[in-house]
């Protein structure tokens, strides 16, 4: 198939991405037709996916309008996907215009359309890096020169630990970087699970279209999650469904879907 002009040189265009996906999902541009196939194909089991991404979104905005009248002006955001209206940078910029904002994700095109979106922002970086190799993350020069991890930063893992495997170790890589930041940090984090899923029987079909594409979807439980938060004072209302954490609007006029998940932020003492 063609390359768009967009995509980075050499990139495989044969295999969808979790992030393309996301994109595609909330409605961007930024995907190939393998990337659309497969989201189409997950959403015949989850019609509402599309919701569930919009929930993460307004989550991720309201997570970090708390982290700024908290004071924290370092946010470092891991599996950051494909910048849309409304990103962390947008978000904390316009709160702080002097706060700073490193984005890592490993897929090309996420890495590729972060860098053009923020060219000539000199307090926001990119950083092509895995969730699971922290210390690439945090030696990173672009982590040395925007962040200074002596004071508090929030880390935001928003819809990223569901694609990590048990195998490996996921909670060691979030112990990791916990213990890389200083007191008075914030972990922003949401999380898939069956909880709260409508249809759930039908859900377990998404979760195998994930694994089709190589991109394994692990659904845990509300107690496996909270465990993500170990070391942590969990700010209130806690781990809950992610339209019920300090919403603007009523939860209830959410879509069911929407409550796909849980959705937290903890503090460092």
């Amino acid at each position: 198939m063609d390359r768009p002009a967009w995509a980075p040189p050499g990139i495989d265009t044969s295999k969808p991405s979790v992030s393309r996906m996301y994109d595609f999902y909330l409605g961007g541009s930024h995907n190939f037709e393998v990337d659309r196939q497969a989201a189409r194909q997950a959403m015949e089991f989850m019609p509402g996916l599309p919701k569930v991404m919009q929930a993460n979104r307004a989550f991720m905005r309201r997570a970090v309008r708390f982290a700024i009248e908290s004071g924290i002006t370092q946010f470092l955001d891991i599996g950051s996907g494909i910048p849309t209206f409304g990103n962390v940078h947008e978000v904390v910029q316009a709160a702080n215009p002097r706060a700073k904002v490193v984005y890592v994700d490993h897929d090309p095109v996420a890495v590729e359309h972060s860098r053009a979106v923020l060219t000539g922002n000199e307090s926001a970086g990119v950083v092509a890096a895995d969730l699971r190799t922290p210390q690439e993350i945090l030696n990173s020069p672009e982590v040395k020169a925007l962040l200074d991890l002596e004071q508090p930063v929030a880390l935001l893992l928003v819809a990223i630990l569901h694609f990590v495997e048990d195998a490996d170790d996921p909670y060691a890589v979030v112990a990791e970087l916990r213990d890389a930041l200083a007191p008075g940090s914030l972990l922003v984090l949401t999380h898939a699970s069956y909880d709260g899923v409508p249809q759930q029987e039908q859900a377990a079909g998404t979760v195998g279209v994930y694994r089709n594409t190589r991109n394994p979807l692990v659904m845990r439980t509300r107690d496996e999650i909270a465990r993500f938060f170990e070391g942590y004072d969990m700010v209130e209302p806690g781990l809950v469904q992610m339209p019920h954490w300090r919403p603007e609007t009523p939860p209830e006029l959410e879509d069911p879907f929407a409550f796909s998940g849980y959705a937290g932020v903890g503090r460092t003492a």
